[in-house]
């Protein structure tokens, strides 16, 4: 059901988020996703404890911010605590790696730096997804959220498809060099064209985003760096239909004989 259907803006999203300690608390020992939480700088209370020692249990991505910041997405009582609830779970990436070959297929993953647009992405997991992609990386910090926003622009792929939310990207890709898994980076410093790259081994495809681009640690750890090539005057593709372009590569190549 689109609750938005009507054209009401609602920044944030009323059911992506909940607030309060206790809610929070019940919430992540119930075992609902919680893709980040806001807490009131200075904080403090016995029962803020218990949510803090939650929060480095599970490992959960907590910033500390301004009263106002959380004002500006709920006014009601908070409490200084805001947590954010993923509509879909996060999965393990080592353990779906290790499943893809076990399963006797080649692992085919995509990794997503600094991707914050929240439409991008949702349209990005729609290629992933039809292009048979095993699984998409994102880093804790500096990615988009996954919000009803996302699913909808995904046409309901995310919840078809693993995400995997990882603390470190730089080591996920080099833990996944050490699997037997090559790295190929799309960017624009590139001197390849995305064609030349062999993809018919197992492979992790590197997609960045349109304002920054792939990070420079994470482009020293690529085996390949590709470009596609821009014939027009305007100098760079939609980030999501480049994703699609070079997801459909490895379909060829993987597919044709």
């Amino acid at each position: 059901m689109d609750n938005n259907k009507y054209g009401r803006k609602k920044q944030p999203d009323s059911n992506n988020f909940i607030f309060g300690i206790r809610t929070t608390i019940e919430a992540i020992n119930s075992g609902k996703t919680i893709d980040k939480i806001l807490i009131k700088q200075g904080l403090q209370s016995e029962l803020y404890k218990e949510l803090q020692d939650l929060i480095k249990t599970h490992g959960i991505n907590a910033q500390m911010v301004p009263e106002q910041k959380l004002n500006r997405v709920t006014r009601k009582n908070h409490q200084g605590i805001i947590a954010f609830v993923s509509p879909v779970p996060f999965y393990d990436i080592d353990e779906i790696i290790t499943r893809t070959y076990e399963n006797g297929d080649s692992p085919f993953i995509l990794y997503l730096d600094q991707i914050t647009d929240v439409r991008n992405f949702g349209a990005i997991v729609r290629s992933a997804e039809c292009a048979g992609v095993h699984a998409i990386v994102i880093p804790e910090k500096g990615s988009a959220q996954i919000t009803a926003d996302a699913l909808k622009t995904s046409a309901g792929a995310l919840h078809h498809i693993p995400v995997c939310k990882v603390k470190s990207g730089h080591q996920t890709l080099h833990n996944m060099k050490q699997n037997g898994i090559k790295i190929v980076a799309a960017t624009e410093k590139a001197e390849s064209l995305y064609t030349d790259s062999d993809y018919q081994s197992p492979c992790a495809i590197i997609i960045g985003s349109e304002e920054s681009g792939i990070s420079d640690e994470n482009l020293r750890l690529a085996d390949d760096l590709v470009k596609i090539p821009i014939l027009g005057k305007i100098g760079s593709l939609n980030v999501s239909v480049a994703t699609g372009i070079v997801l459909y590569e490895v379909i060829k190549q993987r597919t044709l004989k």
